[in-house]
């Protein structure tokens, strides 16, 4: 087996993927990604994310050289409305009301860079969240306990917005938290990174 000596580069300061990715035992550095997060017209949920995951990743190749940088962006979608993080009270009330029995769509998109060969590993990572029936109070009352206006679809599933779902339907729940690890620790042994197979110096 061949084991890769290159340095793992989170490209994100979200607290939320830098816990997740921390889960895997592997060190790794973040930096501040540049990307603008405008759509383009015409552009898809999926088409979206995955193109700016590879934008993040992409804006530090030159800072990182001998790195395999994680680049990462996630929206939410109803009724084909892409919703993204709602930065204040009114936002996120409106986000959840809309949400409030109904099914919604996350689309995650990760790519893995070589920051030294150009090459890159990316994936589109759908997962459903049904939503219960929520009345006005439960949803003010969830937002002044939590305050989720940096999460897309106002809530943190893995704090008190699990209180919100009537059931999940995905193949990893952390791509809800933004970094889908199942898919990542896959193109990683790729790339001959594997938290199981390290040397123990």
């Amino acid at each position: 087996m061949i084991i890769s000596t290159k340095k793992i580069l989170l490209a994100s300061t979200s607290v939320y993927r830098r816990a997740v990715l921390e889960k895997t035992t592997l060190p790794f550095s973040v930096s501040a990604p540049i990307a603008d997060e405008t759509p383009l017209s015409g552009e898809s949920a999926s088409e979206l994310v995955t193109r700016l995951a590879q934008k993040k990743a992409a804006s530090l190749v030159e800072k990182y050289p001998g790195h395999v940088i994680i680049g990462s962006d996630q929206v939410c979608v109803i009724d084909q409305r892409i919703l993204g993080k709602p930065h204040g009270f009114d936002k996120a009330f409106e986000q959840l009301r809309l949400a409030s029995g109904r099914a919604v769509t996350f689309y995650t998109g990760l790519c893995l860079l070589d920051s030294d060969t150009g090459q890159t590993q990316v994936i589109c990572e759908p997962f459903v969240v049904n939503f219960r029936e929520l009345s006005d109070q439960e949803i003010e009352g969830y937002l002044l306990l939590e305050q989720p206006y940096d999460c897309a679809g106002s809530f943190k599933c893995e704090g008190l917005g699990i209180s919100l779902f009537e059931s999940l339907n995905g193949r990893d729940p952390n791509s809800l938290i933004g970094l889908p690890l199942i898919a990542l620790l896959a193109m990683l042994r790729e790339w001959g990174i594997n938290p199981l197979a390290r040397s123990q110096d």
